[in-house]
């Protein structure tokens, strides 16, 4: 496994922890909060972005404009089921959900959740180096490299571990200052 692989893997984990960031909410309304809600749309479990139009029009309010309104109760439901935490209101062609200010408890709820997040993203940067540590043995074992190349590529995916996995505690710190700033 080459080192460029090793590291093109290593901030896909870290790019993916970003976008889970963004489905958590920090006060203010942002409609990748509903990024992860699935609708059970004639029996398939479907995206909401794909049902409806998500629309921002304050910092305070998310509108849902649905393409079908035969879907209207459906979204309703699987947002009240969610782990959003906000209550829709139907008026007959578009589902409001008003952001209410965090308070401090579900701050810290959320900067829990974000953490368990990173740690996620650092256990896929682990696993990336555990792949390609083998790797690297397997062709020692095989006599494609020396003890000492072997020892080296070892370093050096070692060194790309540190580096993202210090790149993730940055992140999450990044979103626990947005998350706890009023």
């Amino acid at each position: 496994m080459k080192l460029s692989e090793v590291e093109s893997q290593m901030k896909k984990s870290v790019e993916a922890t970003q976008r889970s960031f963004n489905t958590l909410r920090t006060g203010r309304a942002n409609a990748s909060i509903l990024d992860r809600i699935n609708v059970e749309y004639y029996g398939a479990a479907t995206p909401l972005k794909s049902l409806a139009t998500i629309n921002t029009p304050d910092a305070s309010t998310i509108t849902i404009q649905p393409f079908d309104q035969g879907s209207m109760t459906d979204i309703e439901k699987a947002i009240m089921m969610s782990d959003v935490g906000i209550n829709p209101s139907n008026d007959g062609s578009t589902i409001r959900l008003n952001v209410p200010p965090l308070t401090s408890e579900r701050r810290k709820e959320l900067v829990k959740i974000a953490s368990k997040y990173a740690e996620e993203g650092k256990v896929a940067v682990r696993n990336v180096r555990r792949d390609a540590m083998d790797s690297v043995k397997k062709e020692e074992k095989a006599g494609d490299l020396s003890e000492d190349e072997s020892r080296d590529r070892q370093d050096d995916i070692q060194k790309l571990t540190d580096k993202y996995v210090k790149r993730m505690d940055e992140v999450l710190a990044e979103k626990e200052k947005d998350i706890m700033t009023v």
